[in-house]
């Protein structure tokens, strides 16, 4: 498999430091509140990749972060009255609840940054110690960009241009304003922990080195993320983490592109903001997966109601396929076998696209070939070969994570009944009482469409 390194700017091997086992560290949500469909995207995208990486064979060692202490959840507190961990716990629920409603796969850890503070402040020791960091006295501590000589690495940019942008914010007391914070002093009425240097909390950038340096060890095989994470959340990551430890952080860096709204940034001023559970209350969970997964994760992706209308509707061909499959198995009589060696191309496709830096746009239009020539050669196919292809498609739908919304229906008894009766009916050419069950169907709300394998019974 190649993927792009955001580090290099190249496709490269993605080749693991373990042979069989990846070790992947994706950026997870701040809760403060519920999550966007931005929010989503790398959600959805880099747990494909590890489905992907898990269908091949291998062990993926998966770790997705918990922000809950940070400058917008104490304020949310403050407005509510409460403490902070109220409201951090309240949204990390809420954030889960949409990501088993997206079907993303629980991490293999989900680590919290208040349960990390030994380790933290075991980071920012070091730091200090080897003259990366320093206490600035009033409680803050912070990380000395200059001292280190690769840092702006991965954003690629001279150290000129970032000074351009760099601000010393009141309060702060830096030696230089390219610096950033690692430890935080506490202010009045804000959480705090006891730390050498003062009461107080982590920087944001800290934690995530912290945190994946505990549970995946100090170098690790990927990094993922939003593209806005580049600068300065991940180039501070790299820095403080490669100063620390002193060893490469990690070997490669996957990041998703942007996400706009009819064309336009997402943006509660121009009233284009849309939760996940906003749009799900709209048009389900699985269409906002299929719309997130649809275009090349590094390319950006543009959301208006035409498209996720078109994801539900795209979504709805692929499971009306599988359920006529269900159909085919179960009724089957031919003995024709070309629709196996269909499966096998579609899957050698799909397996080439998502080889080729997670190509799922590429991989989904497999899907839909498959999709095709099941349609097109169930009723002549063996019952062996429809097995098979049933087996594919489930197999490629089910890396995708989609189609796991899909429910058989039980057909009640009489429903089945009268389906049988309609069929003797018109066997024996009595058109009025094939008509009448018909109708007597249709009130029930079933319709019955007339098959080369016999009459399939169909739930409007």
């Amino acid at each position: 498999m190649k993927i792009f390194n955001t580090m290099s700017r190249q496709k490269e091997e993605f080749v693991p430091m373990k042979e069989g086992e990846y070790r992947i560290y994706v950026c997870g949500p701040t809760v403060y509140n519920y999550i966007h469909v931005g929010n989503a995207r790398p959600v959805c995208v880099f747990d494909t990749l590890r489905r992907y990486l898990e269908y091949r064979g291998n062990r993926v060692l998966y770790v997705s972060n918990i922000t809950d202490i940070d400058d917008k959840i104490i304020k949310k507190a403050n407005e509510e009255g409460v403490s902070y961990d109220v409201i951090a716990r309240r949204y990390e629920e809420e954030y889960f609840k949409d990501c088993r409603g997206l079907n993303v796969k629980p991490a293999t850890v989900h680590p919290r940054a208040t349960e990390h503070i030994e380790e933290i402040q075991s980071i920012i020791k070091d730091l200090i110690e080897k003259g990366y960091a320093y206490p600035a006295g009033n409680g803050d501590v912070y990380f000395r960009s200059r001292k280190d000589a690769h840092y702006g690495k991965l954003s690629h940019q001279p150290l000129e241009d970032l000074e351009s942008g760099a601000r010393i914010a009141v309060g702060e007391i830096k030696e230089d304003p390219l610096d950033f914070a690692v430890w935080k002093g506490s202010k009045p009425g804000e959480p705090a922990w006891d730390s050498p240097w003062g009461p107080g909390r982590p920087g944001w950038h800290i934690e995530c080195s912290a945190m994946a340096r505990r549970h995946l060890g100090d170098t690790i095989d990927l990094h993922c993320g939003g593209v806005d994470l580049v600068f300065p959340h991940h180039e501070n990551e790299i820095a403080q983490s490669e100063c620390a430890n002193g060893c490469t952080f990690a070997r490669y860096w996957m990041h998703n592109g942007f996400l706009n709204i009819d064309n336009h940034k997402m943006s509660k001023s121009l009233n284009n903001f849309f939760t996940v559970r906003d749009v799900a209350e709209q048009v389900g969970y699985e269409p906002i997966r299929f719309f997130l997964i649809s275009g090349h994760y590094r390319t950006p992706i543009n959301y208006t109601k035409e498209v996720i209308e078109s994801c539900k509707a795209s979504l709805e061909r692929l499971h009306t396929c599988r359920d006529n499959l269900d159909f085919a198995i179960a009724n089957a009589s031919g003995s024709d076998t070309a629709l196996a060696d269909r499966a096998d191309a579609a899957q050698e496709k799909f397996i080439a696209a998502m080889d080729d830096d997670l190509n799922t746009a590429d991989a989904i239009a497999a899907v839909f070939e498959l999709a095709r020539d099941i349609n097109t050669l169930s009723a002549a196919s063996s019952k062996e070969t429809l097995e098979k292809a049933a087996r594919v498609f489930d197999e490629l739908t089910g890396v995708l994570g989609l189609l796991y919304n899909r429910a058989k229906d039980e057909v009640p008894a009489r429903v089945q009944e009268l389906a049988e009766e309609r069929a003797e009916a018109r066997k024996a050419k009595d058109w009025p009482r094939a008509d009448a069950i018909r109708d007597e169907l249709a009130s029930l709300g079933y319709a019955v469409e007339d098959t080369p394998n016999g009459p399939k019974i169909i739930k409007k």
